[in-house]
């Protein structure tokens, strides 16, 4: 391991490390690399630390990161430790921590014993076996299951063999996103496929929505092993088959017909095997071209449903429009097998740059119900519109009846790059209830439904088949002039400049600079202190973050919530708990308490969203959610503003995270100033201002938008008219 490694696992920075190195001969003599960049043996770093009564500050991902990347490059280690998270899933703490204590010998027995447990449904889970080298990746993996769940550990095992060379590119769905995929499907849809299932968040999905026979394909091996162990993790009551191989090519269920298909498919491939499939008996609506890989998978889904069967697959926009397709979506438009096209926001899932959409798909019924329309609904208009919470005409339009949709979603902080995360700041119940709202009143009854205008539109199949086939939301759900109420758009534009004037005299009182003085000639200087050290000294305890499908999770379905749910966005922007089931804690048995530190666990890089604040009355009983550290300190001892003021510093968070384009925060390696209980009030007064002020700048900026897009549509749009300008002479001229 490196002098990096060292601090982030000590919980000290490199300088200390390089201090050790110099004052202390006992301290280990390297064991590789260079005189500039030495390596050491981490079994004898970490009996270093201990002898001096250093605990570990790392997070268990990150010690299992570390013992993984000590290994020797190709041993193919992560791959067989995954039977031994699903192994170590059915074991108590207590159990794993036994097992962990135990000499490298009957270690790995005993792991090769439980890793032998797993069921037949992973591929290749032929019988493993584990050497002496492997027992401290083995200890790791037990502590991990341990302290952040299997489904912590099986992730950072298949990013250790996608880094070894196995993929490039390989993304995983986010939760919001996977959940919203499977919510189109209906209720009864019992036996759901995958055919490039990936991670297998979107099999997972399924399984919470009451499906119970999962089927999966990926190509990559890791990525089977890894869906199947997540599928034993999330939903053992349900039958699972995971296949591995190219499902264009070699179909692994070439006679399995289901009742629905998820699917995220790779795109953009130019060798899906367009010259040995051309006669391919699945091209029931014409021969995929050969730059449209994505038109195979659709029509391999559709080839896998019972007829009637429904699919939801996640696709580039390019496939809308372009001109190569044109004959194809043709066809899918002409059958009624195109049922909607939902468009998502950029950075709502990989790749960020550019805003995917969703095609829900169904197989024709012989015999069946002629279908007339295709539903479109606009997902990403808000992101196009401008900054988070600008107002569309549809917005200023239905402002005082309302919409069958609900809110138009709103997005806080800057979207992370993950799964997970995409976003742990992106509003996914918000978007989940506009789509699904006007999926429901489509399909409920498609001849009745009544358009929205800049957000939904049922068109009929006539004007979609044209000489472009052109199956883009934007395209055919943007709002008219015909389409806004003028009366209704004044009205709302009065308001908007009415709470704007009210906002603005707010943020100048939060923004006083009475008080504020130079410390001295110089900054002052402290002694510091991690928050492991505070929790091992009583001052505060930690509750570390959770992930999905973490031990503790409600299984196959969400769980019912009679309280409210604090997710990560809501700490980025300073709102009310407004998270939902799928944002839920692993330990939902701990509520938020007025005076708790919360600390975002996850963030961009270059986030400059809020990454603390402290729960008050608005915050307190509700539910802890996903990606959160909550500290509770002892108010005898620490006050909370002055803790989460300190622990929100850029430099802090910097020193102590990890990733660059996606930060994870390890908590115990946060430092806290040393000072008097009566000098931290001082200090968390001033960083309670600091947040008001931020409060304060993000409502006005809001309303500044809010009212900008109002008065912008309706100019252009013909229903506002400007106001009178006065001339030189004091008349006014128009």
């Amino acid at each position: 391991m490196t002098a990096a490694e060292i601090s982030r696992i000590a919980g000290v920075t490199r300088a200390t490390v390089s201090n050790w190195r110099r004052r202390h001969d006992d301290f280990p003599a390297p064991s590789a690399g260079t005189e500039t960049s030495p390596l050491y043996d981490l079994p004898a770093v970490q009996a270093w630390l201990r002898g001096r009564g250093h605990t570990s500050t790392a997070s268990p991902t990150e010690e299992l990161r570390t013992a993984l990347r000590l290994l020797r490059p190709g041993s193919g280690v992560a791959a067989r430790l995954f039977p031994l998270a699903a192994g170590a899933s059915r074991r108590t703490p207590e159990e794993l921590a036994e097992l962990a204590a135990l000499p490298d010998d009957r270690l790995i027995a005993l792991a090769e014993k439980t890793a032998g447990e797993l069921p037949a449904a992973v591929p290749e889970a032929e019988p493993v076996r584990y050497g002496p080298d492997d027992a401290d990746a083995v200890r790791a993996l037990l502590g991990c299951v341990r302290e952040a769940g299997p489904q912590a550990a099986v992730d950072v095992l298949a990013e250790r063999e996608l880094d070894e060379g196995a993929a490039s590119g390989v993304y995983q769905t986010p939760e919001g996103l996977a959940l919203l995929m499977a919510r189109l499907l209906p209720a009864d849809a019992s036996r759901v496929l995958d055919p490039a299932c990936g991670s297998g968040t979107l099999l997972a999905a399924a399984a919470r929505q009451g499906a119970r026979k999962l089927f999966g394909q990926d190509s990559l091996p890791v990525q089977g092993r890894r869906t199947a162990v997540r599928l034993l993790l999330a939903a053992p009551e349900a039958e699972t088959t995971i296949r591995v191989g190219d499902s264009l090519r070699d179909d692994a269920f070439p006679d399995v017909t289901v009742d629905a298909v998820l699917c995220n498919p790779p795109f953009g491939d130019r060798d899906w095997g367009h010259d040995e499939l051309a006669y391919d008996p699945r091209w029931a609506y014409g021969l995929p071209p050969r730059l449209e890989s994505e038109l195979a998978w659709v029509q391999h889904a559709l080839a896998h449903l019972e007829p009637g069967g429904h699919a939801v697959m996640l696709l580039p926009p390019a496939l809308a429009f372009r001109s190569s397709g044109r004959r194809v979506r043709a066809e899918l438009i002409r059958a009624g097998a195109l049922r909607a096209v939902v468009s998502l926001p950029a950075r709502a899932a990989y790749p960020l740059h550019i805003g995917l959409q969703i095609w829900v798909l169904q197989r024709p019924e012989p015999g069946g119900t002629n279908r007339t329309t295709v539903l479109f609904v606009d997902g990403e208009g808000e992101q196009r519109d401008g900054a988070p919470g600008t107002a569309t005409a549809t917005d200023t339009a239905t402002a005082d009846t309302g919409t069958r949709g609900g809110s138009r979603p709103r997005r806080s902080g800057s979207p992370s790059s993950t799964d997970s995360s995409s976003a742990t700041s992106f509003d996914w119940p918000g978007l989940t209830e506009r789509v699904l709202g006007q999926w429901t009143a489509f399909t409920t009854a498609p001849d009745t439904y009544a358009d929205e205008p800049g957000v939904a539109r049922a068109v009929p199949l006539v004007d979609l088949l044209d000489d472009v086939v052109d199956a883009t939301p934007a395209r055919h759900v943007r709002a008219t002039a015909g389409d806004i109420d003028p009366v209704a758009l004044a009205r709302r534009v009065d308001d908007l400049h009415k709470q704007l004037a009210a906002q603005v005299t707010a943020l100048a009182a939060s923004s006083a600079s009475d008080g504020w003085q130079p410390s001295g000639a110089s900054a002052r200087e402290w002694r510091t202190a991690t928050v492991s050290d505070l929790a091992r000294g009583g001052a505060l305890t930690v509750l570390r973050a959770a992930t999905p499908g973490t031990r503790g999770s409600k299984g196959s379905g969400a769980p019912t919530l009679e309280r409210p749910v604090l997710a990560a966005r809501d700490i980025a922007a300073g709102n009310p708990p407004s998270g939902t089931a799928v944002d839920i804690h692993t330990d939902a048995t701990q509520p938020v308490a007025a005076g708790d530190v919360l600390v975002r666990a996850v963030a961009g890089g270059g986030d400059a969203a809020a990454m603390t604040r402290v729960a008050d009355d608005r915050d307190a009983g509700a539910l802890l959610g996903q990606h959160i550290h909550l500290l509770r300190p002892d108010p005898a001892r620490l006050d909370p503003w002055f803790l989460a003021g300190f622990l929100g510093a850029e430099d802090n968070i910097a020193s102590a995270s990890t990733g660059s384009s996606l930060v994870h925060v390890t908590p115990g390696r946060l430092r806290v100033p040393l000072l008097p209980l009566e000098e931290q009030r001082r200090y968390g007064e001033a960083f309670r201002r600091v947040h008001e002020l931020r409060a304060a700048v993000r409502r006005t900026a809001d309303l500044a938008a809010d009212t900008a897009a109002a008065l912008t549509t309706g100019l252009t749009a013909g229903v506002l008219l400007p106001p009178d300008v006065p001339d030189a002479s004091g008349s006014c001229s128009v």
